[in-house]
């Protein structure tokens, strides 16, 4: 009995660590995806895979974290064609993939950080209108992904982007914002994610802009 019963449990062992390494392969071949992405399609298909993925990884956070990140990526775009029409129900779809993220895994810099850029997108749609709701929601937002880990070189590069795009009379400074994507990239060349899965974007949109003063 005693040997049916091992056999049993290392049966059992065999296929948890056979479904991890699949979830391991899938997700990785998925990540390696966001870089050639281009589109707000393209972005779309993304998020609907990582979408399937969540669905059948109930207790993990990144299969939500990427849709999240895959449909606000989709919203970047739109805003740079000039699409705001279209952006806050793209907001919406990432704040569905947060909201499962966060009830995973609590108290992450990069679920609060995603959820700053969400707030930032509807924000965008008219910030006359949105700053003070949308706007101020952000920035506490930020804050939050700043204190749960300061070290995350994601809030730093955020940080750059917002200073480095507002207009000097709303308090905004591009030498500012050179400073902070500085700072940034200091922090990417020190910083390993916890796993090959964890977040580990960002990188060469501090080098670009890093590289624009250079080029000057």
């Amino acid at each position: 009995m005693k040997k049916y019963i091992l056999s049993f449990a290392l049966a059992c062992m065999s296929l948890l660590s056979f479904a991890q390494a699949n979830y391991e392969k899938i997700m990785t071949e998925k990540i390696a995806k966001i870089e050639a992405c281009k589109t707000p399609e393209d972005f779309q298909v993304l998020a609907n895979d990582f979408q399937r993925i969540a669905e059948k990884e109930t207790t993990k956070w990144l299969p939500n974290y990427y849709a999240a990140f895959s449909y606000i990526q989709k919203g970047r775009v739109l805003m740079r064609e000039g699409k705001m029409q279209d952006m806050d129900a793209v907001a919406d779809q990432a704040q569905k993939f947060i909201d499962a993220a966060e009830s995973v895994e609590k108290e992450n810099s990069e679920i609060h950080l995603l959820q700053k850029m969400v707030y930032s997108l509807k924000m965008m749609v008219n910030p006359q209108e949105r700053y003070m709701t949308f706007g101020m929601k952000a920035q506490e937002e930020l804050n939050k992904a700043e204190k749960f880990n300061p070290n995350n070189p994601r809030v730093t590069l955020i940080k750059a982007e917002d200073i480095y795009f507002t207009p000097e009379q709303y308090g905004g400074s591009k030498i500012k914002g050179m400073e902070l994507f500085k700072a940034a990239l200091e922090k990417f060349n020190s910083f390993e994610p916890k796993t090959s899965l964890e977040p580990n974007w960002g990188k060469e949109e501090a080098e670009y802009f890093i590289g624009l003063e250079k080029a000057k």
